[in-house]
């Protein structure tokens, strides 16, 4: 059975979001993934993305934002 990565650094929201507390926030995982979390429920669920889904999710909004 494949063991669950653990967060290896902090959670952060993004710059852009202000002092808002409905965010989400992403940190680093041991597998070079990220996991995912709701700013307002920091102690709920979180999601799990490994590198490859993590890479193809962030180069997909990337061609989002540049297509205006």
């Amino acid at each position: 059975m494949p063991s669950t990565p653990t967060v290896v650094g902090p959670f952060v929201k993004a710059t852009a979001s202000g002092q808002q507390d409905a965010c989400v926030e992403v940190a680093p995982l041991s597998d070079g993934g990220r996991a995912v979390r709701d700013s307002k429920n920091q102690h709920g669920p979180r999601l799990h993305f490994g590198p490859a889904q993590w890479t193809a999710f962030t180069d997909s909004v990337k061609g989002r934002a540049h297509q205006g």
